[in-house]
């Protein structure tokens, strides 16, 4: 199956997810396979919180928006352009995927990758993430029924693969590097997403960085869970920008989370700013818990942009009004772009060399 076929698949696969709104899904007639998918995947859509609670209607409808917006012919020709691929040289290969499960389909870009560099999957779902990447699979197949060729699940050992991309905590990283430790590999650890203030933000920037901390309940490695601040920063204006985020804490997860951590501080005797859906602690960790945001201030800021540097490691995502090079937008953390990758490891040209 060569590439422009695969890649005509996913574009379909964009083509249908366009279809789903959190405000209103509209079907499209013209849409391949509607008969057959467009009200199963709504029935899923409204059954993902059920599966896992942290997957609410509105953070699952993100997800499959942010996907559809992705899965164009003109992303894909983008994404694709400065590789070259050459079956011949590169002989299809089997690959193991061991999936995160913290936010919806966020496993999705590996999928993707490995059956558009020519290899087949084996794909190990997250307990918390099993539905919704199957019925999109499934959805290609209809579209092609050859892609199942290149497509299998497992739900147990993962087995007969020539490379493996494993994603966990730092602790099943340790694991996964000794178990997979004769294959090439990615292994994804712990990071976390940052954001490098000055004080001359505007209400629009700070509104965009509570979307960067909010989307899906601060789960995702892109979630900003880190301010860094001058000295003696003002956040008056940072809490009135949040505050359209506020009706984050009337689901029970979050609520329950937020009422945890917060008893936990003040039990420390942690000095805290709280506005009731988010506590503010001054830390120098990277990692907050949910509902809860660290800041750390600084003096110079040549300093902590190379601190920043010096942690690159750590670090998934870095957000400022071009303060340090390469640094995101506010309000784009959960907007990646296919050429993205995660830890900054350029998925594809692995797999093209494997």
């Amino acid at each position: 199956m060569l590439q422009i076929e695969k890649k005509k698949c996913f574009i379909e696969l964009g083509t249908f997810l366009g279809q789903f709104s959190v405000d209103a899904n509209t079907k499209n007639e013209q849409v391949l396979h509607n008969d057959l998918f467009y009200d199963a995947f709504i029935s899923l859509l409204e059954l993902s919180q059920s599966h896992n609670g942290w997957f609410t209607p509105d953070q699952v409808y993100f997800a499959v928006q942010s996907w559809a917006e992705a899965l164009t012919e003109e992303n894909l020709n983008s994404w694709l352009s400065k590789y070259t691929f050459d079956s011949n040289q590169n002989p299809a290969k089997t690959v193991g995927l061991i999936l995160a499960g913290n936010i919806p389909l966020v496993g999705f870009h590996d999928f993707l990758s490995v059956l558009i560099s020519g290899h087949k999957v084996v794909v190990k779902t997250s307990s918390n993430d099993q539905h919704l990447i199957k019925f999109l699979a499934n959805y290609l197949i209809a579209v092609d029924s050859r892609i199942a060729d290149y497509i299998t699940f497992t739900d147990g050992k993962l087995e007969h693969f020539d490379a493996v991309i494993a994603t966990g905590s730092n602790n099943t990283a340790r694991y996964f590097e000794y178990y997979f430790k004769d294959k090439p590999s990615i292994i994804r650890k712990n990071r976390n997403s940052v954001a490098l203030l000055n004080g001359t933000e505007s209400h629009e920037d700070l509104v965009g960085l509570g979307e960067d901390i909010f989307r899906y309940f601060g789960l995702g490695c892109r979630n900003v869970s880190k301010l860094f601040v001058p000295r003696g920063y003002n956040f008056d204006a940072f809490f009135k920008a949040i505050y359209e985020q506020r009706d984050v804490i009337y689901y029970e997860k979050y609520a329950n989370n937020y009422d945890y951590n917060k008893a936990v501080f003040l039990m420390s005797n942690f000095q805290l700013l709280d506005n009731e859906f988010l506590t503010i602690k001054e830390d120098s960790s990277y990692a907050s818990p949910i509902s809860s945001l660290f800041y750390e201030y600084y003096d110079d800021i040549e300093t902590i942009k190379q601190q920043l540097k010096n942690d690159a490691d750590q670090i998934q995502c870095l957000v400022s009004n071009d303060l340090v090079e390469n640094s995101i937008p506010f309000g784009h953390t959960q907007k990646p772009k296919l050429w993205d990758y995660a830890d900054n490891v350029d998925t594809l040209e692995f797999l093209l060399q494997i």
